[in-house]
């Protein structure tokens, strides 16, 4: 028990400035024995107040907790069961009658002796105590008696808490005393009899001295008398003072808990005062905004100020937060019913004027679009706008308040407005076609081609650049040069034409658009999506829609599906970079736009789409040519949109995909041209017409696709463009009768390697090498074959040299065969005199001339290639001649400066 009180004192009452003073371990009698503690403590602040604790350990066992608690005060009976033979139960009476039974009567015993302690102490009228053995009252107050067995150890454990142990002094003192005695340790009993010695001598001593003092005696006992009558004086009325502060305390104690209960009654009126003038406030809608969404003007800007205010406050009124018990007050409900007839009648009135502003707004047709029409522009709506916009808080209210209405409104509007947009979208890209034609017309007038098919033949560059660059050169079999040039520069007119109006078209689109929906957005309170898509995945789900299922050519069954993306990794972070708000010179940060901002707009602009489409396919028809212009341009809108999830956005998207698929076509086409490709066996080869088709294309769409993000497509219309020439000359150069494979394959490569020299198109440079190399290679195919052996008899006679060489006959006895000697080298060698060899050479460079066209040049390319492989033959035989006939003498008829003579004559001739 000791171990449990030293627990409780240090968890429990520490930290609440209280001691301990006694403490029982009870359970409930008659009940289940959970086990709890009866305890007694004081406070350690003045004035001390004593009370009773039961405490019971909480449910993990690890902690007491204070169950319940009585004031000493409120105690009113003790109740030991038994008087005379030991019992563990009690009870305590204060309002109630608690039965307890201790877990041994000795710790009853204890546990109600120090309770008569501290009521005697305490309490002027303490609680009565029965069937209470009388050794614990009259322990309490310091009277001997006989006890029961076991209440002698308990009292003597109390006397042990007060026991103190000695000083230093006393502790010194006994070790003096000890050393004297030399048995003081080893001898205790005749320690104890010296010590009794010496204490009766100083008896002795005592008594003797008290006896010579007697007088002093007499008057300090007299003395002592005197004091003990003051003292007894001075106890009778202290304790008649103790009486009445006793009375007072109680009265002051009584007086406490008076003042708490009024304090708590005061703060209970004032939070109910509090909470009502709240309640009324919240609920109070002052008469001037009743009368304003009763009767407001709503078509003044001072009226729709008053009713937006007025809204503004009645919506606060009708969402003000309310207990649940006090919406049960009739003059709640009754106010909340008022309020609810203001919206209705208010939502109805607004309803209403708002429509029939909707239907006079689509109404409207005095801004048409033949206001504009010298400029090509789409008539801008602000007006319209700036007249609806001070509604804008309204619809926001209305949009809370009444949805259906809200919804009702938005639809009268999109059916209203949407039929002015769509006029007026039909007759902007009417208008564009009409002007587009017009010019073509007047093209025409002045020497202009018509319309050009889908067929590329005569096509031109697209830019100035591209056409001072672009050669222009012909052989006699095709038409002619000027014919080509006219073309080219009628075609380059009209495609810069039309890109001019389809740029100007996507950007009237934008402003036209965007100012609609950034409207919409305010207006209508359409909410904003920050995690929606972005622009690559949606444009993969418009490219899986719109799959093209039918095929325009052989290779569309291997079309790879990713041609038609619209934006490629590299681009994708560069669009990321655009949307950097913090960046220098870059377009705004991109909206992702929820899907209800793009219906709306898609109400609005129902046409704008299809309309566009049909642009798209008019530009396709005029000139193939036009969708590389139209794909540029539209990935330039579509990839820097400033709302890269908008409506337009989409709808460029859409579009996009379409002119990708015509500009996959207009490849497929080209390519399929150069497959059928027809040469004229009539006349010689030269450059094959499509390697110049080839090199017009990619001047013209150098020019086009410079700077733009579709470089990646270009590049792929590049390899399967080239893929197929390199295919295709192969067969040209075996079908064609008059001009030799060589010369034909020499030629277009050595064209070929020239123009991807000058346009350095990184991804063509292994296309590049590759003509490079395939040039070179039919060069000296062509040399080997035509120059040949021009002196064949001296050609024959030193292969011979070699074979006999080659069986094991030295050279330097070669010249003693008969068939090898130095007579029959000088018959050889007499039939090569100078003037054969030049007429030789004469007649190959005829032939040479007849092979080669005048539009590559090559003539001096080859002929200075036949000149070191004449050179070569004749340096070999020279070696031979010096190997086999040492000191002979001999020599061929004609020298090395006679060679490069002759070939020098005939080349300038």
């Amino acid at each position: 028990m000791t171990t449990i009180k030293h627990i409780l004192q240090r968890e429990v009452f520490l930290p609440t400035d209280e001691r301990l003073l006694g403490v029982v371990s009870v359970t409930k009698a008659g009940k289940k024995k959970k086990t709890s503690f009866l305890s007694i403590a004081v406070t350690t602040e003045k004035p001390v107040q004593v009370k009773i604790y039961q405490l019971k350990k909480s449910e993990k066992g690890e902690t007491y907790k204070r169950k319940q608690t009585w004031e000493l005060r409120e105690l009113k009976t003790v109740d030991g069961k038994d008087a005379k033979n030991d019992t563990a139960e009690f009870d305590l009476q204060f309002e109630k009658t608690y039965k307890w039974v201790a877990s041994h009567p000795r710790e009853r015993d204890t546990f109600l002796s120090s309770l008569w302690k501290l009521c005697q102490r305490y309490l002027k009228r303490g609680p009565v105590f029965v069937n209470v053995p009388d050794y614990i009252r009259e322990d309490s107050l310091g009277v001997t008696d006989v006890r029961p067995h076991g209440v002698e150890d308990t009292i003597a454990a109390v006397v042990d808490e007060d026991y103190q142990a000695i000083t230093e002094k006393e502790e010194k003192d006994l070790e003096t005393l000890m050393k004297q005695c030399e048995h003081a340790i080893s001898n205790a009993e005749a320690f104890a009899e010296q010590l009794s010695k010496d204490l009766s001598v100083l008896d002795g001593a005592n008594i003797h001295s008290i006896m010579g003092s007697e007088d002093q005696v007499v008057q300090l006992m007299k003395l002592l008398d005197d004091g003990v009558r003051e003292t007894t004086k001075l106890e009778t009325k202290l304790n008649r003072y103790d009486e009445l502060l006793a009375s007072v305390k109680e009265q002051m104690e009584s007086m406490r808990d008076k003042d708490t209960l009024i304090h708590i009654q005061n703060k209970n009126h004032q939070s109910l005062i509090d909470e009502l003038e709240n309640l009324i406030g919240r609920l109070n809608l002052d008469h001037k905004h009743e009368k304003a969404l009763l009767d407001g003007d709503l078509s003044t800007p001072s009226g729709i100020y008053e009713s937006t205010e007025a809204a503004e406050e009645l919506q606060k009124c009708m969402a003000a937060e309310i207990h649940p018990a006090l919406m049960k007050m009739q003059a709640v409900q009754e106010q909340q019913k008022r309020f609810g007839k203001y919206r209705v009648a208010f939502a109805k009135r607004l309803s209403h004027h708002l429509n029939n502003l909707f239907i006079h707004q689509g109404n409207e047709m005095s801004e048409t679009l033949s206001r504009h029409a010298t400029d090509l522009k789409l008539p801008p709506h602000h007006s319209c706008h700036r007249d609806l916009t001070p509604y804008a808080e309204l619809m926001m209210w209305l949009k809370e308040a009444d949805p259906q209405s809200f919804q009702q409104l938005a639809k009268v509007y999109t059916n209203n407005l949407s039929r002015l947009y769509d006029k007026e979208v039909k007759d902007f890209f009417e208008l564009a076609k009409q002007r587009f034609l017009h010019a073509k017309t007047v093209d025409k007038k002045h020497g202009g081609l018509t319309v050009p098919s889908h067929r590329f033949e005569g096509s031109g560059s697209s830019l100035d650049r591209a056409m001072e660059t672009s050669p222009r050169g012909r052989t006699a079999s095709l038409q002619s040069l000027d014919s080509a040039d006219s073309k080219g520069s009628s075609q380059d007119l009209t495609r810069g034409k039309f890109d001019q109006v389809f740029e100007k078209i996507l950007c009237e689109l934008e402003p036209f658009c965007l100012a609609e929906q950034d409207f919409c957005v305010k207006f209508f309170h359409l909410t904003l999506d920050p995690h929606s898509d972005d622009l690559e995945s949606m444009l993969e789900d418009q490219t899986s829609k719109h799959e093209d299922t039918h095929s325009v050519h052989s290779h569309s069954s291997q079309h790879d599906d990713d041609d038609i993306w619209v934006m490629r990794p590299q681009n994708k972070a560069k669009s990321l970079a655009d949307m950097d708000p913090y960046s220098e010179n870059q377009v705004p940060v991109r909206r992702q736009l929820n899907e209800e901002v793009r219906r709306m707009m898609g109400e609005l602009f129902p046409s704008l789409e299809s309309e566009l489409l049909n642009f798209i396919t008019f530009g396709d028809k005029l000139d193939s040519f036009n969708s590389m212009y139209m794909l540029v341009r539209m990935s330039q809108h579509v990839i820097h949109a400033q709302d890269a999830g908008s409506f337009l956005s989409k709808v460029f998207a859409n579009v996009l995909v379409n002119i990708k698929r015509n500009f996959d076509r207009f490849i497929l086409h080209r390519i399929k041209a150069v497959e059928e490709y027809r040469i004229s066996k009539k006349n010689k080869c030269g450059v094959v017409m499509f390697v110049h088709h080839f090199e017009d294309f990619a001047h013209q769409a150098e020019a086009i696709f410079q700077g733009s993000d579709r470089r990646a497509d270009l590049d792929k219309a590049y390899s399967k463009l080239i893929r197929t020439v390199f295919e295709q000359l192969l067969r040209i150069s075996t079908d064609h009768p008059k001009t030799p494979k060589d010369v034909v394959l020499m030629e277009n490569y050595h064209h070929l390697y020239a123009t991807l020299s000058q346009l350095k198109i990184s991804c063509l440079e292994k296309e590049r090498k590759d003509a490079r190399q395939r040039y070179q290679e039919h060069l000296q195919a062509y040399v080997t074959t035509y120059l040949g052996r021009p002196l064949e008899k001296l050609n024959t006679f030193f292969e011979g040299i070699e074979s006999k060489v080659a069986s094991g006959v030295k050279e330097d006895e070669v010249g003693y065969q008969l068939a090898y000697s130095k007579q029959e080298l000088r018959k050889v060698i007499k039939e090569y005199p100078g003037k054969e060899v030049k007429k030789n050479l004469e007649h190959l460079r005829k032939k040479v001339e007849k092979h080669l066209c005048e539009e590559e040049n090559l003539f001096q390319v080859v002929w200075h290639s036949m000149q070191d492989e004449f050179l070569k033959q004749y340096k070999h035989f020279e070696h031979l001649i010096a190997k086999c006939y040492p000191a002979s003498n001999i020599t061929l008829e004609f020298s090395v400066e006679d060679i490069l003579q002759f070939f020098t004559d005939i080349a300038q001739a």
